[in-house]
């Protein structure tokens, strides 16, 4: 499974290990060293799977659990930390972890727990064919997009556009993430990619204005109401 990781570890030690661990066996691994960052990078970003410290500077890892859950995000998460009594595993079960692993931890026992959530989780995607946004969705098995049951002509792309929109719907999305998640760019090219690709799909479920479905929030990028 080619899953996207987001590991919040401040112990560079631990992360360098379980990063390369994880690259290893082909998953694509990003690193925040603290959990305000961690919070930000898992609110406004699409993930897989989340690993998360319990003890972390700024914000700790059952705060940032506890919010993220509290915003809407659901992605599978397991807590790594070095609090392995009973009263620790349920109090991050209860923030809203899906598993916990205690320090020190085997990188095999580590890769096996986040087999079985990326499996949970494609499992979760199958029963689950359809996304939804407001007015629009998607069949993500025929490649689909509606809006108000009116089908949609989008070209790939543009479809690629509107389906990470609305995986991200509520929460603003910059031009640089747009273009990685779309295009697999990372880097920002100087060009003006993503907002013509915006301005065509904007024209295509029939937003005339800034103030329908997909918003521009200026200076940073886009954000789509759900």
């Amino acid at each position: 499974m080619n899953l996207r990781i987001l590991l919040v570890e401040d112990d560079r030690e631990v992360a360098a290990c379980a990063v390369y661990g994880l690259i290893r066996e082909g998953y694509q691994v990003a690193v925040a060293a603290d959990g305000r960052d961690g919070l930000l990078r898992a609110s406004c970003e699409a993930w897989d799977i989340l690993i998360v410290d319990r003890m972390l500077p700024q914000l700790d890892g059952l705060a940032l659990v506890r919010m993220l859950r509290a915003g809407g995000t659901t992605t599978p998460t397991l807590f790594l930390t070095a609090l392995g009594e009973v009263s620790d595993r349920v109090a991050g079960l209860q923030a809203g972890a899906d598993d916990y692993l205690v320090k020190p931890f085997a990188i095999a026992e580590l890769i096996a727990r986040v087999e079985a959530l990326g499996r949970r989780r494609q499992a979760a995607i199958v029963v689950n064919t359809t996304l939804r946004a407001g007015d629009l969705e998607i069949d993500l098995l025929t490649r689909k997009a509606r809006r108000k049951g009116e089908i949609l002509d989008l070209q790939e792309r543009e479809l690629r556009t509107l389906e990470y929109l609305m995986r991200s719907a509520g929460r603003v999305v910059t031009r640089a993430m747009v273009l990685e998640n779309v295009w697999g760019f990372h880097f920002q090219p100087r060009t003006n990619l993503v907002e013509s690709n915006i301005s065509r799909l904007r024209s295509k479920i029939g937003q005339a204005s800034d103030q329908g479905p997909i918003e521009t929030v200026r200076g940073i990028g886009y954000r789509l109401h759900a």
